[in-house]
């Protein structure tokens, strides 16, 4: 029997054992939608996620949700309601984000290979340009000149620092992404003497980390950095945009990131900054660890089989929806997310599955040999920690199975 994650704290079940999503019944839940696979957002969740992190941080930095986490558009409408701002990484994304009721000068853009009717929309529609490079600044003071606007632009740096810890690496040596610190303050010149209204920096070295003190000196290594690029700009930058980091416990032995520490370091950081950096605003730019915890994937049991003595409980769901679960988006070593029989929660295990996908590749794998109440044809099973990178990051049209149904309750 292989270990799962931690399944979040928050969820429940019915006195008959049903697990109960937003206070609904999955059987519920998935009896409204009209069929399976079907993600559920749980709405209280992510408020009381958003008032987690305002507890824990300096009431001067901002909370900004890294959308591409979840677009999903009536989360996207209530984010907008809890959080100061979007970061987005597309043209697609942009127009979610002005349609879910964000303010476009609370909107930054993000992200390599922007393509000029990208800029231009962003720069139209009064949204921030995180620029990449000095050919993408390049092109932006054009298109603006073109038009007759002045951009709202920041320089998105390229660190000499990475994250430790973190599962993915986003600056420290060559990247796609950002400028090289020492290009930054002549970048930034050229933009002001363009006319350019310049917002700030934008600099982000890492995702996924669960360690409190290594995402602290980070920040603490982000804010020194933003300094030193302001004193040799000789200006100060409007926004410090500290980029996110903070990871969600997706598998056993994981432990969720200790929030307060990091904001008491964070104000210690940010209480000693100096004088360059006395009049700038600050933002975290979060996305899994907002949303993840508040989604669960549900899928319904088709088959129930055993070949040379495992048994397969065979699904309507699959990495066609859950591409991460599946360990097939970046991991190295596959290990188990969290997942229970929906309608047996809390119940101690009577088996050892595998609990796979309806795709004909055996990398559709969901759970590997876990330890579940036995579930049989028409079970629902419950995916955790699906609110992130579910359905907008997997391959829904691999093999013509389409997308997942959505809801947030």
């Amino acid at each position: 029997m292989k270990p799962h994650g931690p399944i979040p704290p928050g969820f429940a079940a019915d006195a008959d054992g049903m697990l109960r999503i937003g206070g609904r019944r999955a059987d519920a839940l998935a009896e409204a939608a009209g069929d399976t696979p079907l993600f559920v957002y749980d709405r209280a969740m992510l408020t009381a996620r958003a008032a987690e992190w305002r507890a824990a941080m300096p009431r001067e930095v901002q909370l900004h949700y890294a959308m591409k986490a979840n677009p999903f558009a009536p989360l996207l409408a209530h984010m907008a309601t809890i959080v100061d701002g979007f970061d987005v990484a597309s043209g697609g994304e942009l127009a979610l984000a002005l349609a879910s009721g964000m303010a476009a000068e609370h909107i930054s853009f993000a992200g390599p290979g922007k393509r000029d009717r990208e800029l231009e929309a962003a720069i139209v529609a009064g949204a921030t340009l995180n620029l990449e490079s000095a050919g993408e600044g390049a092109r932006a003071l054009a298109i603006a000149d073109r038009i007759g606007t002045r951009p709202r632009l920041a320089v998105r740096v390229n660190p000499d620092f990475d994250l430790k810890g973190s599962g993915m690496k986003m600056g420290g040596g060559a990247k796609p992404f950002g400028v090289d610190a020492d290009a930054v303050p002549a970048l930034v010149r050229t933009l002001i003497d363009a006319g350019a209204d310049w917002r700030g920096f934008h600099i982000f070295a890492g995702s996924q980390a669960l360690d409190a003190d290594a995402i602290a000196d980070t920040q603490a290594q982000t804010v020194a950095l933003a300094a030193r690029l302001a004193e040799a700009v000789g200006a100060a930058p409007p926004l410090v945009n500290l980029g996110g980091g903070m990871g969600v416990p997706y598998f056993p032995g994981d432990r969720a990131v200790d929030a307060a520490t990091v904001g008491a370091r964070l104000a210690e950081t940010l209480g000693a900054r100096g004088a360059a950096l006395a009049e700038s605003g600050f933002a975290m730019e979060l996305g899994r660890w907002l949303v993840a915890e508040a989604g669960v994937y549900l899928m319904r049991v088709v088959d129930r089989k055993v070949s040379h003595g495992e048994t397969f409980l065979v699904t309507d769901g699959g990495l066609h929806h859950q591409l991460a679960a599946s360990g097939n988006f970046g991991t190295v070593i596959r290990r188990n997310y969290p997942i229970a029989v929906a309608g047996r929660f809390g119940r101690e295990a009577d088996e050892t599955v595998s609990v796979v996908g309806c795709l004909c590749t055996p990398l559709d794998r969901l759970g590997d040999q876990v330890g579940l109440p036995r579930a049989d044809v028409g079970d629902l099973v419950a995916l955790f920690q699906a609110g992130a990178y579910g359905a907008s990051a997997s391959p829904a049209a691999f093999l013509g199975q389409g997308p997942a149904r959505e809801m947030l309750v």
